[in-house]
């Protein structure tokens, strides 16, 4: 039901029915976002946990400045802010990208869940581990990738990220974003994201256009963007 999405991405370790019976269980209600409505606003107390069923999330800061860093692109199947459970608040926001249908935890379930099942303890704990090393590779491609490759690798994640959910059953897929979001979620400008754009599409790799992505050359994407897909942990 409301975790079959989450338990497609997250398939170590494996959980008996009861225990997916009671992760299910442990959602207290379903509510939506509009685009753009913010879901969690940094630093506000926090009593339950939201795992995304339909949509597009980003987590973020913003500078005094005025410019977005994109921290996180979450799909449906991830839960925006497990690490929510311990730490009671959130460092950062988190905002809806298109419309989004959330399942919320209560705070006090994720605990009872916790006392009672060691796998599922392994589960959830498993899951923040993976969001920091995706964490670790956006920062790796900030630091330490030109423009073009930040972008190739994230279309090379986004696609086998949602091709796990069964959301991308072919190299061409719905990713609505805008290019200001690509921008934002690779520390680019708007213009020379599209400049990078341009060039992908010429190169013959990937072509991005209202929110769709069309994947030319996924062997050529992969090796022009080296990406190792290992650090999403599917295994």
């Amino acid at each position: 039901m409301y975790t079959d999405l989450f338990l497609k991405t997250h398939r170590v370790p494996a959980i008996t029915e009861d225990e997916r019976a009671a992760l299910d269980q442990a959602v207290v209600r379903t509510t939506t976002y509009n685009a753009k409505q913010i879901i969690v606003r940094q630093q506000t107390p926090l009593t339950q946990c939201t795992l995304l069923l339909e949509g597009f999330v980003e987590r973020y800061k913003d500078t005094p400045e005025g410019r977005r860093q994109i921290l996180a692109i979450h799909i449906p199947g991830d839960f925006v802010d497990l690490h929510s459970y311990p730490l009671k608040r959130l460092e950062h926001s988190v905002a809806a990208l298109t419309d989004v249908r959330v399942a919320l935890f209560p705070h006090a379930d994720i605990r009872a869940l916790t006392q009672t099942s060691a796998t599922l303890t392994e589960l959830l704990w498993r899951s923040t581990l993976v969001d920091a090393a995706i964490n670790r590779e956006w920062i790796v491609s900030i630091g330490a990738r030109s423009a073009a490759i930040r972008l190739a690798h994230l279309f090379c994640e986004m696609y086998v990220r949602l091709a796990r959910i069964g959301h991308a059953p072919t190299p061409t897929f719905a990713l609505p974003l805008t290019q200001v979001d690509l921008a934002d979620a690779t520390g680019l400008t708007a213009v020379h994201a599209n400049r990078m754009l341009r060039q992908l599409r010429e190169r013959g790799l990937v072509a991005f256009r209202q929110g769709e992505v069309e994947i030319l050359d996924w062997d050529g994407l992969r090796r022009f963007s080296k990406f190792d897909p290992a650090y999403l942990f599917f295994d």
